[in-house]
């Protein structure tokens, strides 16, 4: 039985066993996604954390 998955950047199926760009479909689709996070594109959920100026704001 082979194991495919849909890769998170562009929507191709792939296949799970022997890639290894897993869970991406290839190198290209991999850097580009970690591109993304350094970009900020991405974002977690949560509370704003405060900035460096906050610290200085509140002495």
């Amino acid at each position: 039985m082979i194991t495919t998955l849909t890769c998170p950047r562009c929507r191709a199926e792939t296949v799970w066993e022997g890639n290894p760009h897993r869970p991406f479909c290839s190198a290209r689709c991999k850097t580009v996604d970690l591109a993304a996070w350094a970009d900020e594109e991405y974002r977690i959920a949560g509370p704003e954390a405060p900035s460096d100026n906050d610290e200085n704001d509140r002495e």
